[in-house]
């Protein structure tokens, strides 16, 4: 089912773009030359079948594929208009700018309060009423505050799948980014939890611009505001969800919607 609520401008605005991207690991081109907007204070989901490179595409939009072995990339993507890949950026920065949710919740072995608060332990922070109150507001906006305020000292792993991927999100709030990348986080979760996130990300749009990797054309086409379909490494139609879901431009597009292969 489409969304039904509001839906975005019509002349959204760029945070991030993504021109002629290509991302290789050693020889072998994962990605061939995508090019993409992701709009601010909207969801954009990438959808296609396994393999075809949507997390690849995903982790380049914050650096993470500097981290692997053999990764380069060519073409660019800014971020308000500048390179995040331009001589001298510094890829931390960027990651805070872009943060990242990762499909299997990853809570640390600390209390709730020390993952919330993680992120900003590490930028430098040591004013500890700060740190508190940012704490309490990413955990608000994560829609777990009233759940766990009366136990930030228990560990973080006694808490269900859904409440730890939200305190992952909370975690990743809580350095103020304004990007947010979600490699499927409902996937190892059941429908309550699902629909939890999902819930979220619908809250979660109106302060920031957001890019889910969905192996669920249905989760897609209920919280995405736009779609791209990738296939084999290539970008092969984006555009407005509502479109995308029932009027494709492309035959494989049409193919991978109706269940055709994937």
């Amino acid at each position: 089912m489409l969304r039904s609520d509001t839906p975005p401008p019509e002349a959204p605005v760029a945070k991030m773009v993504a021109a002629d991207v290509s991302v290789f690991y050693d020889k072998l081109e994962a990605i061939k030359k995508v090019s993409l907007e992701v709009a601010d204070c909207a969801v954009t989901a990438l959808i296609g079948p396994s393999g075809c490179g949507k997390s690849t595409f995903l982790r380049a939009l914050n650096r993470m594929n500097d981290l692997i072995d053999g990764a380069r990339m060519t073409g660019s993507i800014t971020l308000d208009g500048h390179d995040i890949y331009a001589k001298g950026v510094d890829a931390v920065e960027v990651r805070r700018r872009v943060g990242m949710v990762f499909q299997k919740s990853n809570p640390f072995p600390k209390s709730i309060f020390e993952n919330a608060a993680f992120g900003l332990r590490i930028a430098g922070e040591r004013d500890k009423a700060k740190i508190a109150q940012r704490v309490e507001e990413s955990l608000y906006a994560a829609a777990l505050w009233d759940e766990v305020k009366d136990r930030l000292e228990e560990s973080a792993f006694r808490l269900s799948g859904g409440q730890q991927q939200r305190l992952c999100i909370a975690r990743a709030l809580a350095v103020q980014p304004e990007v947010l990348l979600m490699d499927e986080p409902a996937s190892a979760l059941d429908p309550i939890a699902t629909a939890k996130i999902e819930e979220l990300i619908r809250t979660l749009r109106e302060d920031y611009a957001i890019v889910i990797v969905t192996h669920s054309m249905q989760q897609a086409a209920r919280v995405s505001d736009f779609t791209a379909f990738f296939y084999i490494g290539e970008l092969i139609e984006f555009g407005e969800t509502e479109r995308i879901f029932t009027r494709p431009r492309e035959a494989k597009t049409e193919e991978y919607i109706t269940g055709r292969f994937g």
